[in-house]
């Protein structure tokens, strides 16, 4: 049975793991070393009011972060107070999930794609490349189940890199990038099968993968591969006023 989004949401946090969780009230607050949104975000973890909004609120400033708030699907009243305390809609992302067996069993080209842990240094080139550095490489350096990166090449040349992670039976691939000469070539489509091989190693059974909803090119790979999207996450953020 295809996993719940639930599991996918626990995915995210098993794979990509923030620096410290702490549970207060009804949130789960995250200390993310700027390592962006997914580790720094806070989710709704019990029934909540207004004033604790405005004590989440404090909370995220006082881990020196901006107010941030993850919305997963039905928490549509949460959506709709942080809109009127005047948070905005940021980054819509969709969660692609797949069988591991629907694929594997492919002929893979020679030297088109590899996994390898620790990263080599061209695939932290690549990933600099695409303002992936150092906070979320420690992202990577967190996540505590089996984890591997996928090293694709084109014309004998380094040309993408990824990250992938397993939660329980889930491996969530992360970080997928293509140097911009390389884009358009299939490479993306390997990079994944290989993934995926690497999971179905490791005792993986689903592959799932985060892509944010206006990226075209990434949301088809993942269609093209034959993953369903089984839902939507976005985040509401506060800006701070200028001192």
């Amino acid at each position: 049975m295809t996993p719940a989004v639930a599991r996918l949401y626990d995915a995210i946090d098993g794979t990509w793991p923030c620096v410290r969780a702490v549970t207060a009230g009804p949130w789960m607050l995250r200390e993310g070393g700027g390592g962006g949104k997914r580790v720094s975000c806070a989710t709704a973890s019990g029934h909540w009011t207004a004033d604790d909004l405005a004590a989440a609120e404090s909370a995220m400033r006082l881990l020196g972060q901006q107010p941030l708030f993850m919305i997963r699907e039905g928490e549509m009243a949460l959506d709709a107070a942080l809109d009127t305390a005047g948070y905005h809609l940021i980054d819509p992302v969709n969660l692609w999930v797949a069988p591991v067996d629907s694929q594997t069993g492919h002929d893979m080209p020679r030297v088109t794609a590899f996994d390898v842990w620790e990263p080599l240094a061209i695939m932290r080139e690549i990933w600099a490349e695409a303002d992936i550095g150092p906070a979320r490489l420690r992202v990577m350096d967190r996540a505590r189940g089996p984890k591997t990166g996928i090293l694709g090449r084109l014309s004998d040349k380094p040309a993408g890199t990824a990250f992938c992670a397993i939660h329980t039976d889930i491996a969530m691939v992360h970080a997928l990038e293509i140097r911009a000469p390389h884009r358009g070539q299939g490479l993306g489509k390997w990079m994944m099968r290989q993934a995926a091989l690497w999971a179905q190693t490791q005792g993986g059974t689903w592959m799932a993968a985060l892509c944010l909803a206006d990226n075209a090119p990434a949301n088809g790979l993942y269609a093209s591969l034959g993953y369903e999207c089984m839902g939507q996450y976005h985040y509401r953020i506060k800006s701070e006023a200028p001192t």
